[in-house]
């Protein structure tokens, strides 16, 4: 067939990917799995943003798998919030479970994985477009494999499927002498701007406006990339929180319904400008027992929920807090238990990625 005669379609009708904020009624989402989940070779990457007490165990796991009984009981919970969710209307799509404790090597270094758990963190959905992301952990290099045949079928589907720069993920991206800064002193990220990273989780989106925040995984030349990728209908705008340790945005604010935010009182003193038409709700003080396992985040992954739409919200079933305190607000909360999925390092949010949302490209904020 002579190039002349192929026709090649640029125009998407009824994309099966389209979704312009946190908050729109949700219709289709992808939940992560925690499938032979691995801890990640040792790294300097990952001593800023792990818990303290934590370093010891993930250098001495390093490439083993995670506790049996604790990824069973994350996989029965992962089951009732799929079930949580259809029976709220909203269809599930789940990844391919990919070898994790299988080394790879690019010949510059070699890894092993660590799970395909946290969707929201490997692909960004903006509009019609899914984006796979140029992640700074080499334990995440290949993490989007696990999505491929959902990318695919969106793709064909008639979505946008775009990727980021495949990093290199060579010792020059990274801080090798990272240190913990002393007290005053501002905060000291792990990545260097040697090429473009950044993780999707790092990223709130509010119709045009994508709100963000630099971090030990993202820096400025995959802001940059993001910002000039999206173009002239997006403003990327950078915020930056009290947090000595960042790594990703939604345990520090969430966005529930327009007008409403859900803001960590530790991490957000001072509210950024952008917000300031919006009603603010400071989180909860979580009530995890400290008896519990919590390999990769903070008690903060309370305020880490998903909203079905302006109203539904899922919540961990365990905090009562955080589901009073959204009844007040006017929020219908959706109990569901994912204590055990917590220990992994993420919650509602984490695990999913809102693959279609009804709505439209809007402005919200100032």
């Amino acid at each position: 067939m002579f190039l002349e005669d192929a026709v090649i379609s640029h125009e998407v009708i009824n994309s099966p990917v389209r979704s312009y904020t946190e908050w729109d009624p949700l219709e289709e989402v992808v939940v992560g799995i925690v499938d032979d989940a691995t801890f990640p070779p040792w790294h300097p990457a990952l001593e800023p943003v792990l818990p303290t007490g934590q370093h010891e165990t993930f250098r001495r796991e390093q490439g083993r798998p995670f506790p049996t009984e604790l990824v069973r009981a994350a996989s029965r919970e992962l089951e009732e919030f799929v079930r949580v969710l259809e029976g709220e209307g909203v269809t599930v799509r789940r990844p391919e479970p990919i070898p994790q404790t299988r080394p790879y090597s690019t010949g510059a270094w070699t890894s092993t994985g660590m799970y395909a758990a946290m969707p929201r963190d490997a692909l960004l959905v903006v509009g019609e477009d899914i984006i796979e992301c140029p992640m700074a952990w080499r334990s995440r290099y290949y993490e989007s494999l696990a999505y491929r045949p959902l990318l695919k079928e969106y793709f064909h589907g008639g979505a946008r499927w775009s990727a980021g720069p495949k990093p290199e993920l060579l010792d020059e991206l990274y801080d090798l002498e990272w240190s913990e800064p002393a007290a005053g002193e501002p905060t000291r990220l792990v990545v260097t701007e040697f090429e473009p990273t950044f993780d999707a989780a790092d990223f709130l989106r509010f119709g045009r406006d994508i709100v963000g925040q630099k971090s030990n995984v993202t820096n400025d030349f995959g802001i940059a990339w993001l910002a000039r990728h999206l173009g002239e209908d997006y403003r990327v705008r950078i915020v930056e929180f009290d947090d000595d340790h960042p790594m990703h945005i939604d345990a520090s604010i969430m966005p529930l319904a327009p007008g409403k935010l859900l803001v960590n009182p530790e991490r957000v003193p001072k509210i950024p400008q952008m917000f300031k038409a919006w009603d603010m709700l400071p989180a909860p003080t979580p009530v995890m027992p400290d008896s519990h396992p919590l390999y990769m985040t903070s008690k903060w992954i309370n305020m880490n929920v998903l909203s079905i739409d302006e109203t539904r919200v899922v919540v961990e079933a365990q905090d009562e807090p955080m589901i009073k305190a959204l009844r007040d607000w006017g929020f219908s909360p959706i109990p569901c238990n994912f204590r055990n999925f917590n220990s992994f390092g993420g919650s509602f949010h984490c695990a999913t990625l809102d693959v279609r949302r009804t709505g439209t490209l809007e402005s919200y904020l100032d």
